[in-house]
């Protein structure tokens, strides 16, 4: 039942209901129905509305622009920074009923698709036609191509196709002031004035909501094979990833590093082991190659494999003859959660490094976090192939303190610009990561962020609290 009660005017409610019907709009015990996702914050407005078109959430947003009411776009409720949560007096929309796959050409390699469409659907619908998207990560069966493109999301394969801001032709999204925003061009080459898409490509909601996008889409190969290396030193692992770009046969899909304390973790975690294979190594590689046959595929790896004996002959190696054995050791490096087993909530961080850089920064930052607190030491993985590296911590949420917190961002954030790196690589900044934002970087950047969102918003009713410091804006024109 939808009234007063909820924080939100009676009127305001009345007419949301008119524009996308009262059964598409949850408020009260009907929102505590829903799963959060990843922050139990997410869900904290007063009311969550569902429209199924554009033009829904255009008529949406007009009316929060009428009554003041603050806007937080969601989608699969993935994210880690906090770019989804939302309070009381503030109306999340949700696009999990604009999902459909509208277009899919083989011929052009392109889809249109609508926001709310997960990225496991469009892998599938894609897959029928041997095409892809061009990117992938764990949280598939769940994230949306709107949220990823709202964080510019990454994952295992933007070494070799770019992140989302790369893949994205043309889009449709919802400005601010209720309009519509339509430019969805489905052509590589398109130099007809300022490419706006980017302004919304990684701006969490901020700047408008996107609805709709065309999205490139690349020949799926039509064999793979993985192995999993074990080396001594991260310069042994950088020097597979060369060699496997070179391929003789096929070529790289993914290259994933999980250095020895996460591999143990996750592999004692999941009982997996392999014979002749060495648990002692201090960074551990998942390299996939994609091409026309397995077979030779798998003579490729081997050939890798002998080949980095000659230079590295600690190097241990185990090549999946089976899906099975695939499948177990993907498991090693996407089921990342099982670190919460032991320690509960683990902040997480997520960070980019130029590769030259990577492992002395790995080096000082497992120095500079036992200075922190006795003992604490990080869980890393990551994607080695572009130089993201995700980190958690051996500690649950609850043991560290908020000067813990800031020691560990210190220590994981500091000179990370000089090095020529990124405190967030593909989670965001979010309500979480405002202050790293602030604090790493280039003061015009931000000046020109608060200025286009003071601009493009000036009423900061757009996923307020999110990416900009709201206290570095013009005083807004609602209290939510």
């Amino acid at each position: 039942m939808i009234g007063q009660e909820n924080g939100l005017p009676a009127d305001f409610l009345s007419d949301l209901a008119s524009a996308v019907g009262a059964a598409n709009i949850r408020t009260g015990a009907g929102i505590a129905e829903l799963d959060p996702g990843e922050d139990p914050d997410n869900l904290g407005a007063s009311a969550v509305i569902s429209p199924a078109t554009t033009g829904e959430v255009a008529a949406i947003v007009r009316l929060c622009v009428r009554y003041g009411v603050p806007v937080v776009p969601q989608g699969g409720r993935t994210g880690l920074v906090g770019g989804g949560i939302s309070t009381a007096g503030q109306l999340v929309i949700s696009t999990r009923r604009l999902n459909r796959i509208e277009r899919l050409d083989a011929d052009e390699r392109v889809a249109v698709v609508e926001a709310g469409c997960t990225l496991q659907a469009l892998q599938e619908a894609a897959l029928a036609h041997r095409l892809e998207p061009g990117i992938d990560l764990p949280a598939r069966g769940s994230a949306t191509i709107g949220g990823m493109i709202s964080t510019n999301a990454g994952g295992i394969m933007a070494f070799r196709n770019g992140v989302m801001r790369h893949r994205i032709l043309g889009l449709e999204a919802v400005l601010p002031d209720g309009s519509i925003y339509s430019d969805l061009t489905r052509v590589v080459k398109n130099s007809a004035g300022y490419d706006l898409k980017h302004l919304l490509i990684g701006a969490e909601g901020t700047l408008g909501i996107v609805t709709r996008v065309a999205i490139k889409l690349d020949a799926v190969p039509a064999a793979h094979a993985v192995a999993l290396f074990g080396f001594d030193s991260v310069p042994a692992a950088l020097a597979a990833i060369r060699r496997a770009l070179d391929a003789r046969v096929g070529e790289l899909r993914a290259a994933e590093a999980m250095w020895a304390d996460y591999f143990r973790y996750a592999a004692r975690h999941f009982g997996w082991s392999a014979p002749d294979f060495s648990m002692e190594h201090r960074i551990y590689l998942i390299l996939s190659l994609g091409g026309a046959d397995e077979a030779a595929l798998q003579e490729e790896l081997a050939a890798i494999y002998e080949e980095l004996l000659g230079t590295y002959p600690e190097t241990s190696a185990v090549l999946a003859s089976s899906l099975a054995q695939e499948q177990a050791i993907w498991r090693l490096r996407e089921e990342s959660a099982v670190i919460y087993v032991d320690y509960p909530n683990s902040p997480s961080f997520d960070v980019s490094l130029p590769l030259s850089q990577v492992d002395d920064y790995v080096r000082a930052s497992i120095a500079g976090l036992a200075g922190v607190s006795p003992g604490l030491a990080p869980f890393v993985f990551g994607h080695l192939g572009d130089g993201n590296l995700h980190i958690m911590l051996n500690r649950a949420e609850d043991a560290l303190t908020a000067d813990d917190i800031a020691g560990v961002e210190a220590v994981l954030y500091g000179g990370i610009r000089q090095r020529g790196g990124s405190f967030s690589a593909e989670h965001g900044v979010g309500s979480k990561r405002i202050h790293a934002l602030y604090a790493t970087a280039d003061p015009v950047k931000l000046g020109l962020m608060q200025a286009i969102k003071a601009m493009v918003d000036p009423g900061d009713l757009m996923n307020p609290g999110k990416v900009i410091d709201p206290s570095r804006l013009p005083e807004t024109k609602h209290s939510g």
